[in-house]
């Protein structure tokens, strides 16, 4: 299993969407991320900073081939038509990132 964080900002204006659109994520797309070898996936909101922080843990073998077939789901990137627009990708992202991963630094169970 591996642990991953990623951040990205948000849209102060967006916010209410945001959480609305995540009080009800559609069936499909919680269907995508299991399928994808996705758990414990957990999105945090940080005001007045305006940053959203991602963390889940991949139980796969292949996480670019699992992230990529996530790409090419139809449901998926219908969700990413809502959701994308409330974002703000931060400047230092890598090429290709919507959200910017982190390194993991400390951890403890």
């Amino acid at each position: 299993m591996q642990r991953m964080g990623m951040v990205i900002g948000i849209k102060p204006n967006r916010i209410d969407d945001y959480k609305r659109l995540h009080a009800a994520v559609w069936p499909d797309v919680l269907t995508q991320i299991a399928q994808s070898n996705i758990r414990n996936y957990t999105i945090f909101l940080r005001e007045p900073e305006n940053l959203l922080f991602g963390y889940w843990e991949y139980h796969g073998t292949d996480i670019q081939a699992d992230l990529a077939r996530m790409a090419q789901d139809p449901k998926t990137r219908e969700w990413w038509t809502h959701t994308d627009p409330c974002q703000s990708p931060l400047a230092s992202r890598a090429d290709g990132e919507q959200w910017a991963m982190m390194a993991e630094v400390f951890h403890t169970d």
